[in-house]
Formats: structure tokens, sequence, C-alpha cells
């Protein structure tokens, strides 16, 4: 992906060269974002454009002589109820009835745009855009509701799903059979809007049920494993040893040949090189795969990193945080060279973290079919616009000639941003001719899974003979997903000498005040050779501010400062750390503020023995879309065994305005519990270039038992929404780390935080 397209696929619903139409076809009232220039001529009306459909809208809507107003999603939704969200925005500025408010989660169509959710956008995004749609369909329906009632437009109001005048009103719906439009907005009329304040909206941050919650309930919700075609068959893919390089040199399916139902195997030629020494085995039914792909014998001659071990990976990120001629500059504040050298004393810490996998409840997936020459792909995906053009030259064909069918994720997490396991379905449909449901299983699943890289992050803090912290260094090494799968978003580094990929460094440009500041990033290239590394909920994040704010702790602990108090020190929102409108207005005054709350809050916890509070602080997911968030960990160890009981967290949130609140909510407690299971359990350590815990008999995430108490507050703010998808999960562990120190003394360096650790330390 060329950089260009960066800003468009974070911003893709830009408005600065669009229109607004607003026109009736078929009995409905059709409103949508059309290009100025291009396939739609200037000259035709709304009505000509959307009957045609000669344009390339990113966001419309209808509305029905019912009165029922249909919302088009462009987000895939997998629990975190996005389209309610982004229907709450348009509705409340309609002014619709939300009852009759309805959404369609929408497939692969170049008019919808740049597709991806992810990266904690969806709502940041798009609530401006879609305010606007709203706010301009709501002006339409004035002036043709005032045309109906013979009334001045300019003394109409809209509310609940009508237009009212005086004593007299219209439905929505009546609008719409009655009425006539043929409305266009310039991009500078949809510019100058006036949007509800905060005081007027009715829709936005008041409490709501999600829009999906009963097909979810009911069982109508179709996610991506439920899809069934007429004539398909099943296929199960076989592994090979390493992700890379791996070939097959024979298939023995003589055993395979003895299962019921098994149709064959097919050594799949992957063009866009994704499959590299891949088989596939099908069957007439789905256990039928199974056993048949578990009964294949299949050779290999296997890639170079089939004796790759979890330790030579962590052990050669060791090394190039050490090598300062490795790596790019991300980071150059000051001088911190003349501020070492200048130093009285110093400290150093490495910490470290171990790979961990997705491991969502829906096991990767996709059923495919070949109709006419157009390919359709049914899965649940997050990001079609880096999915298809993959799919697609898989296939050898164009772009055009294939469509993803959205479906419900059953988890996402990063997982299915690039859904490459859609395309040994494809191949797999392509050879046998016939529609194709594939299926991994749990062990298949994590084997090809994208996990987060082993990482190491060094760093140094450096004090003048008054003990006054004067600088700090940072090095950060580990594998790079957007490398792997769009090393389009790759800038250059401040020193020119490599490109960075900015998810894997984002949480090391703080909102800390720092005289001097240094920050080298560098690609662990061994990683980047033995997985795929993935992005994983909250990425760079995760493992680069579980280093940075325990170290803060450090650094406060040797300045012989309150670890609040030292943080204040530094979040002055001076220079850079001001922010900037709309996304971080405030700057790090609004970090302090979520801090100074957390602080009042917990001052008075009485701790037990053995019983400590560490406190972290974050704003993930970028500096250019920052959710302000302060999180106390309130923590036991036990003496004897070093066991770790988390039996609090305490999380003040800023994140703007707070859309859906219900949404909100259940995004913060998933995060904050995922940062616990990542801080405490989670590992598959690399074996024979492999991950090696595949399934819940080895893979452990947090147990219903060990749920702490979370305790959830929200700023009430008027500044423009932030995502808040991953934000919660990267002050988790350095709370608890810090809050062990507490107790213990025990300063923990590596995730996961184990008991045997603190013991032996």
């Amino acid at each position: 992906m060329a950089m260009k397209n960066i800003k468009d696929a974070k911003n893709n619903v830009s408005l600065s060269r669009r229109r607004f139409l607003v026109g009736s076809v078929s009995g409905s009232l059709l409103m949508a974002f059309a290009p100025l220039v291009g396939a739609v001529g200037l000259g035709d009306s709304p009505q000509e454009t959307l009957k045609n459909k000669l344009f390339s809208p990113t966001v419309w809507f209808e509305i029905n002589p019912l009165g029922e107003v249909n919302i088009n999603i462009a987000k895939a939704e997998m629990g975190q109820h996005i389209g309610t969200a982004l229907a709450r925005v348009v509705a409340d500025e309609l002014g619709a009835d939300w009852s009759k408010v309805s959404i369609t989660h929408v497939d692969t169509d170049p008019k919808w745009g740049y597709m991806v959710t992810g990266g904690s956008w969806s709502v940041f995004q798009t609530f401006k855009p879609m305010s606007q749609a709203g706010a301009a369909g709501r002006i339409a329906l004035i002036e043709a509701a005032a045309k109906i009632l013979n009334c001045p437009a300019e003394q109409c109001s809209v509310e609940n799903g009508a237009v009212l005048y005086q004593d007299r009103s219209i439905s929505f719906g009546d609008i719409v059979a009655k009425g006539h439009f043929n409305r266009t907005f310039t991009p500078e009329e949809i510019s100058a809007l006036p949007l509800k304040p905060a005081s007027k909206r009715s829709l936005v941050g008041k409490p709501a049920l999600a829009l999906d919650i009963p097909a979810k309930t009911n069982g109508s919700a179709v996610y991506g494993i439920d899809i069934e075609l007429a004539g398909m068959v099943y296929a199960r893919p076989i592994i090979p040893p390493t992700r890379y390089g791996s070939k097959v040199t024979n298939v023995d399916d003589s055993a395979a040949q003895k299962i019921k139902g098994y149709l064959g195997y097919y050594l799949l030629q992957d063009p866009s090189d994704h499959l590299q020494g891949w088989v596939s085995v099908a069957a007439d039914s789905y256990y039928g795969a199974i056993q048949a792909a578990d009964a294949l014998k299949v050779s290999y001659q296997v890639g170079k990193t089939a004796k790759v071990s979890e330790q030579d990976i962590l052990q050669e990120g060791e090394r190039l945080v050490t090598d300062k001629s490795e790596g790019g500059l991300f980071i150059d504040q000051g001088d911190f060279s003349a501020a070492s050298t200048k130093a009285d004393k110093s400290i150093d810490a490495v910490y470290r973290t171990h790979t961990v996998l997705h491991f969502a409840l829906e096991p990767v997936n996709a059923t495919v079919e070949e109709k006419d020459g157009l390919w359709h792909v049914y899965t649940g995906n997050q990001w079609q616009s880096l999915t298809l053009p993959a799919i697609a030259k898989a296939l050898q064909v164009t772009d055009d000639k294939v469509v993803m069918h959205q479906q419900y994720l059953g988890g996402g997490f990063g997982r299915r941003l690039f859904g490459d396991y859609a395309i040994p379905a494809v191949l797999t449909a392509k050879a046998i001719g016939k529609p194709v449901k594939m299926v991994f299983t749990r062990e298949d699943d994590s084997r090809f899974d994208q996990p987060r890289s082993p990482s190491v992050v060094s760093f140094r803090a450096v004090f003048d003979q008054e003990n006054k912290f004067t600088g700090m260094e940072h090095a950060l090494a580990a594998g790079w997903p957007t490398l792997a799968m769009a090393p389009g978003f790759m800038p250059e580094s401040l020193d020119k000498k490599t490109r960075v990929d900015m998810f894997s460094t984002s949480g090391a440009d703080h909102w800390y005040s720092m005289d001097n500041h240094r920050v080298r990033v560098v690609n662990n290239s061994l990683a980047q050779e033995t997985i795929l590394p993935g992005w994983l909920r909250s990425v760079g994040q995760g493992w680069i501010v579980w280093g940075l704010e325990s170290f803060i702790d450090e650094i406060a602990h040797q300045s012989k400062t309150d670890p609040i108090d030292f943080r204040l020190s530094m979040l002055d929102g001076l220079g850079k750390q001001a922010g900037k409108a709309p996304e971080s207005v405030g700057g790090a005054k609004r970090l302090a503020n979520v801090l100074n709350i957390l602080k009042q809050k917990t001052k008075d916890v009485k701790l037990a023995k053995n019983e400590g509070m560490g406190v972290a602080i974050s704003s993930g997911q970028e500096r250019t879309m920052p959710a302000w968030m302060a999180c106390a960990a309130q923590v036991h160890v036990e003496p004897s065994s070093g066991k770790i009981t988390v039996k609090k967290l305490t999380m003040i949130v800023d994140a703007g305005v707070i859309v859906h609140p219900d949404g909100a909510l259940a995004q913060v407690q998933g995060s904050m519990l995922w940062g616990t299971s990542l801080a405490l359990h989670e590992q598959s350590p690399i074996e024979n270039g492999q991950v090696s815990n595949l399934n819940l008999n080895s893979y452990s995430p947090l147990r219903m038992s060990d749920v702490p108490e979370l305790d959830i507050e929200f700023v009430e703010s008027d500044e423009f929404p932030v995502g808040l998808g991953e934000p919660g999960v990267v002050s988790i562990a350095p709370a608890i780390a810090n809050a062990i120190f507490q107790i213990t003394g025990v300063r923990v360096r590596d995730l996961p935080i184990t008991a045997a650790a603190i013991k032996n330390a």
C-alpha cells in the first residue's frame, strides 16, 4: 500500500472532495456522499445519480415510507456493537425515532471506500461525517415538510421521527411518501452544518441496548462459521512445520482413503506466496475432513526456522537493543548523550514479553464459491481492503472479481485484520471446482495464528548530582506486523536509517515531558522470519507501555518520589505534550486529570497484609487518537508460594464524548480483563519454529475464578470521541507489577508474571 493511503485508511470517510446527495428512489429517501467529479456528472440530479448508482459513497442511509431508517455500516461487528454506536450518531442528528432504526453490515464494494475495522478507529474516524450526514438529512426533511405543511422551514424542528411546526407535525414516513427530494450539499455546505451541542443530544451518550443483541441471543446472527452453501464440500488445511520456506516432498493418503466421505487432497500453489508448503484435505462432512487430515501423512523439506526457539528470538532481541548501530531513531528530544555524560548516576532495565495468541472463540474460517466468474468469499474480516487484493492475487483474478460477504466475527482482536485464512479456502475451491467450507480446528487456528511477537525493551535513566532525573533512553525490538502485512504504512525513522512500524512503536512516544528523551526502534528479523507477527489487541502499546510504566516507577523509586506525584510532575502539557484539535485537546493535562481523580479515589483504600496498590497510566491507542486512562491495581502476593491475586482494578477513563455508554463500558471491561490475562497467564513459547501451546489444556487465558473486581469511571467530556477497543489493555500489566514491587520489593520484568519468578527473585 502506498504511503499516500495512510491518511485515507485512518480517515476513510473524507468529505474534502465529496458532496452529499438526497433523493427519492423507488419510494424511499436515499442519502449518500459522492465524489464531486468523475463518475458523477456535475449536472446529474441526486435522483439520477442515486438511481443509477454512478457514484462511490462511503456512508449512506435510507428512510422508507413507513419512516423506518436503515443505516449501512462498513465496519466489522465482533462484539463491540459498532453498528449501534454509528447508528446513534446518525439518528441523533437526523432526529429519528430510535425504535425505527436498523443497521446493515455491508459486503465489499468500492462505493464504501477503504474498509478497515481496527486500531480503535471506528467511532473516531466516522463521528464527524456521520453527524454531518444526519444533519444534512434533517435539513432536507425539514425543507420537504415545510412545503407539505406550507410553513417556514426555519420555524420547524425535528423530534422522534417527525418534523414539528407549532401544533402540527408530519412523520418521516409521510414526508418520504408525499415529498419531493432533489437536494445537493457541497463539501463547504456540509462542513458548515450546525451540529447539535451535547445538551441537545437525545441518543448519543444515552443508555441503550445494542441493535444486534436480539440476533445474537435468538440464534439468527450469522457468523462466518455458520455459512452453508448448496453443493459445498468441507476442507481442512494441514499446516506446514514452518510459516515460511517449507516444501511438500511426499503425501501418503492411503489411511485417509479409508475415511468415510474422503474426497482427496490438494497441494496448494499460492501465487500470492502467503502459503508455503500447504496441503488441503476435502471431505463431504466436517468431521470427515478432520479425520482425513489426521490420517494423511505429509513429508516436508522444512524451512530454515525449523529449529528456532523462543529463547533464540529473545536473545536476538537483547542483542539488538544493546547494539546501538541497529534500527533507527523514533524520538530524539534534547540531547541524551550529553545528559548521560554529565550524569552522576544511572539505572538500567530490560523488560520482555513472550509470544501470545489471539485465541478468538470462533476459529478462523471461510466459505467460498465461484459463480459466473465472480468469487464469493463468506467470512468475518476486519480489513477487507487489505485482504481482498491478496485473495484476488492468489486466484490470479482482478480485484473486481472478488466479493467478501461480511459476517459477524466470533472474536477479532486483530487476528482477522489480514484474512490470510481465506486464501487456502479459495485455492481449494478453485482446485475442486465446487463451493468449499474450510474451518480451522483450534490447533490449526493456533498454529496459523499471527501471534504477538516476543519483545525486548531496554531502558536507561540518568540523574544529576542532586538525584534529579534528567533523561531517558529507550530501545525496543520485536517482530513487526505492519512490515509483514502492510509495509506501505511505515514512515522513515528520524535518521532515515529504516522504516518504522508505527503500530509497534506507539506508546514510546508518551506524554511525559522529558528534557532528554531518545527512542531507538529495531525490527527483530529472527522473529519476522519465524512467525507472522500479528496485530494483537493494543498492539505495540501492550508490550511497550508494560516496560515504560514499570520503569517510570523505577525512576520514581530512585528519585525517592511518590510514583503518582512523579508522574504528575512530568504531565505538564507543555510543548509537544499540549495536544491538538480535535483528537488530543488538552494533551498531557488530561492524563494528569485522570491520574488525579484516581489518586483521590484510591487514597483511603485499606490494604491488608501482603497487599499493595500499583499505578500506571496510558494514552492508547496512538498519539493521533489517545484515550486518557489511569489504572490502580490492588494485588495480593502469597509469601510462601508467590501466588499473585489481583483483587481489584480501578480505571479512570477520558475518551471524550461517549457515544454508546453500554458499548464503551463493555469495551473497557473486556480490555481490562484481557490485560490481566496477558499480565499473569498467557504465553505460547516458540518451539522448533512453531507456537507450542495450541489449545486450552496448555494455553491458559484468565479464568472466571481469577476475575478481579472492576471499578470503571468515565470522565464527562464534550471533547471529540476517541477509540476504546484497545486502550484499556495497556496499563494493567505495569500496574500489577508496580503493586508486586510494593509488596515484595521484587521488580518483575517478564510477561507473563509468574509465581515462580517472584519466588526465584
